[in-house]
């Protein structure tokens, strides 16, 4: 955990921000600072951790540039004509985007490294505050209209495996049915969470690939009438006559090739979906102030989960503005199990709990 000095914080407001490097405890020290466009951070020669074994083999560089760019597409060509030396990526354009010259004169090394870590969740996030999304059958049939097997191949070049679960690459992910475990501290839920969680965990389907699965679109129309959704015409309306109308909210035009043909399946279905692009500011405070339909986010995870969770997924961060708690979720049964995870008193226990807070979370469709 970080160390703070208390000394500092005594006549420095701990909540306020500055230009000022506050003391700090670590290899590195803030350096440079150029607002808005790159920090520096230099190496402590005299280090008081530098020859522990657990520091041997790291902190080697003298000094760490980061540079910050408005678009990732600017920060690539940047890296491209060799003004950054090290750039992490997991981007679709990995297919393609790393053929050039300095790529094929071995001026630039690509990598893959395994990561044994909890990769978590990635993918839309639903604003459940807005009663068009409460019926989380509704959000079960928008997410069968997105076809993944399709896009993985012509998008993403078939590099990405899709996540199911909240604790993927993980001993906390939940599989097939309940254990017995599993079972005992489900059971003190039971008609607080879906029925689903009691038996196999809820898993995205597999589509046949050709980007319009007539199947997964019917089980979708299905889902979405027993939600009280009228077709009128070419559009569904609630008992109100409202259309059901859904905005993606992205920063990144990046997006808009992904958005685009789940959005065509859902008008398919009667939704009038959209893709909307906004500057990074006020995305920032849309996603603050909870003002969007359905966003996109990864969530890591740590591999021992803390407080943090209260963070993504608790009651309190529900209606706190600027909380991770994006979905809005707010389920007593939900706050419950984060507690079992987080005061749990072995790892085996923690797992037990971690897997059935999992399969609430899953069931939700959020």
């Amino acid at each position: 955990m970080p160390i703070f000095s208390r000394a500092y914080y005594q006549t420095h407001d701990f909540t306020a921000s500055t230009f000022e490097p506050p003391l700090g405890s670590g290899p590195y020290k803030v350096g440079s600072v150029d607002v808005g466009r790159s920090i520096e951070y230099d190496r402590v020669e005299n280090w008081w951790a530098r020859d522990l074994p657990v520091s041997r083999g790291a902190y080697n560089f003298d000094r760490l540039r980061i540079e910050f760019y408005r678009e990732r597409d600017i920060a690539f060509e940047a890296f491209k004509k060799g003004n950054l030396t090290f750039r992490e990526d997991s981007s679709p354009d990995l297919g393609t985007g790393y053929d050039f010259p300095a790529m094929r004169q071995k001026r630039v090394i690509k990598t893959t490294y395994p990561d044994g870590r909890p990769s978590g969740a990635q993918g839309w996030f639903f604003n459940t505050r807005r009663k068009k999304f409460a019926d989380p059958r509704t959000r079960e049939a928008i997410g069968l209209a997105f076809d993944f097997e399709w896009t993985n191949e012509p998008l993403f070049y078939g590099l990405y495996t899709r996540t199911n679960s909240f604790f993927e690459n993980s001993p906390m992910k939940a599989m097939g049915k309940p254990s017995p475990e599993e079972l005992k501290l489900l059971e003190l839920f039971r008609g607080q969470v879906p029925d689903e969680v009691f038996g196999e965990v809820w898993t995205a389907p597999v589509s046949d690939g050709s980007g319009r699965d007539r199947k997964l679109l019917g089980r979708a129309n299905a889902l979405l009438t027993k939600a009280g959704w009228i077709r009128q015409g070419k559009q569904l309306i609630d008992e109100n006559g409202q259309p059901l109308t859904i905005e993606f909210l992205a920063n990144s035009p990046s997006f808009e090739r992904i958005v685009q043909p789940f959005a065509n399946a859902l008008i398919r279905l009667g939704i009038d979906a959209r893709f909307r692009l906004v500057d990074p500011s006020q995305y920032q405070a849309r996603l603050n102030n909870f003002d969007f339909d359905v966003t996109s986010r990864r969530y890591a995870l740590a591999a021992t989960p803390g407080e943090a969770i209260r963070e993504f997924w608790g009651i309190r961060s529900a209606t706190t503005a600027v909380s991770s708690n994006l979905a809005g979720i707010a389920s007593p049964a939900i706050d419950a199990l984060i507690e079992k995870v987080i005061h749990a008193t072995s790892r085996k226990q923690m797992t037990i709990a971690a897997r059935a807070l999992d399969r609430g979370l899953r069931a939700g469709h959020y």
